[in-house]
């Protein structure tokens, strides 16, 4: 997925309970489902931060000699101005673009 992209806010906000909750009638359950997602954004951007630091990387085996690479810190300045996970987890909640399912329930349906 595309987080370069996302619509999420940097800074803070406040939602309105009932509209993060509509989906599960439970905001226990929006919020962990929201804070699942949330480390999976996590993970796939640092996945991808660590690979894209790793093209720019001069390996050295000296510890006197520290290079500074533009690149790199243009890439990690990147990183550090995009929405929170949490932030993207909530948008695409609220744009209900996260699929959800409690097992429990299928089986109580079957």
């Amino acid at each position: 997925m595309d987080y370069k992209n996302s619509e999420a806010p940097v800074t803070t906000v406040t939602y309105d309970k009932v509209k993060v909750e509509t989906p599960t009638h439970n905001i226990y359950e929006a919020i962990s489902i929201i804070a699942k997602r949330a480390n999976q954004i996590n993970e796939d951007l640092k996945k991808e931060l660590i690979d894209k630091l790793d093209e720019f990387a001069t390996h050295n085996d000296s510890l006197e000699e520290v290079f500074e690479n533009k690149e790199q810190i243009e890439v990690s300045k990147f990183y550090e101005k995009l929405p929170k996970p949490t932030a993207m987890a909530v948008e695409e909640w609220l744009n209900d673009r996260i699929y959800h399912r409690n097992p429990e329930e299928t089986d109580k349906n079957q």
